[in-house]
């Protein structure tokens, strides 16, 4: 891990304090004035039609193939998304060791927002560039290597190319421990950027790490610098999202809840990944994620323009509607993975049924 920090910035120096500024970026702007906002949909499926091969980081192509990363944007953007994600997931220096690049996370990173900078300046609207911060795919001390400050400085490396690439806002995502979300917290501090947070709920109801919707909650609370919205993305299938999401609601949280639900569930078929969810699917899980009580609603695997154009349509025509139970999820999106929703301490039982035609 010395290597890794030997590549990082020092951050030992002033950082800025960001209290008198937290209204001056986009994205609180847009919240304040807007019912709910549309993120994007699918970085790597997109990016896989695209041509990108299995095991390649989709990061070089920032680099190598910039017109695709334009692309990708581009159709997010005029597919009706409010805030698009960088192609940055896997962009620190952790992850990029393992493609011996841990040397251009500053390049990699940079031109990752530049591009998205220069999309969502020609959009003629506001359109917010969040600059995506994945897991490091370490394991935190004492069951593995990884400290606190070592993790600090792997995310603040990528937050500060981020800004100055020209990012809005810091966008880490598919989070599963307390310890990296703090430390993705505290790099977004010394980045002097604005972030938003979501973790991964995909083992009946918890993190991989164990953490429930409402643990999540406490963490983001107690934060000194809690996100600007904090929420759920990926995870086993839209059904099972939205329980997470009344589970955060649930919690009389005020800070926006962020909702990024797979395309359905995937299914392998000829030699390829594919997720089952329709445009309709996305366009009623879009609906309820709203009614929910999700302000910022978006997509993750699987989700493809087509799906985001159906979800922006019923977004803007279908009037609000109440809080749904669990019993409309699964009538309308199909049933949970897992009869846990992770308040409690049962098991992953299967319970899938099916969808309503």
């Amino acid at each position: 891990m010395a290597e890794l920090r030997a590549n990082g910035p020092h951050f030992l120096r002033a950082v800025p304090d960001l209290s008198e500024d937290k209204m001056t970026d986009a994205l609180s702007r847009m919240l304040q004035t807007r019912e709910w906002l549309m993120a994007d949909g699918a970085t790597g499926t997109n990016l896989f039609n695209m041509g990108l091969s299995s095991g390649e980081p989709p990061e070089l192509w920032n680099i190598d193939r910039p017109d695709n990363i334009r692309a990708l944007y581009r159709a997010a953007v005029e597919a009706g998304s409010d805030i698009f994600l960088t192609n940055s997931f896997g962009g620190n220096a952790a992850r990029l060791k393992l493609h011996e690049a841990q040397g251009r996370v500053g390049e990699l990173n940079r031109t990752a927002a530049e591009l998205g900078r220069e999309v969502a300046d020609a959009s003629g609207r506001t359109v917010v560039v969040a600059g995506s911060m994945g897991p490091t795919g370490e394991i935190f001390e004492p069951m593995g290597t990884l400290t606190h400050r070592m993790a600090v400085e792997i995310f603040h490396e990528q937050a500060e190319a981020l800004k100055a690439g020209g990012a809005d806002v810091l966008w880490v995502e598919t989070i599963s421990a307390a310890e990296e979300f703090k430390a993705a917290a505290e790099a977004a501090r010394l980045a002097g950027m604005p972030w938003c947070g979501t973790m991964s709920f995909d083992t009946a109801g918890r993190t991989m790490m164990g953490l429930t919707p409402a643990a999540l909650v406490d963490l983001v609370t107690k934060l000194p610098n809690p996100p600007l919205a904090f929420g759920a993305n990926c995870g086993v299938g839209a059904s099972d999202l939205l329980r997470t999401v009344l589970g955060f609601t649930a919690q009389g949280v005020e800070l926006p809840v962020i909702a990024k639900g797979n395309a359905g569930i995937p299914k392998y078929h000829d030699g390829h990944i594919h997720y089952d969810g329709t445009p309709d699917l996305m366009a009623e899980y879009a609906v309820l994620a709203r009614d929910a009580g999700a302000r910022v609603i978006g997509g993750c695997c699987g989700t493809m323009p087509e799906h985001l154009r159906a979800m922006r349509a019923a977004l803007e025509i279908r009037p609000k509607g109440p809080r749904p139970s669990l019993e409309t999820i699964s009538e309308v999106l199909g049933g949970f993975s897992s009869a846990s929703d992770g308040s409690d301490d049962a098991g992953p039982t299967r319970e899938r049924r099916r969808r309503r035609s």
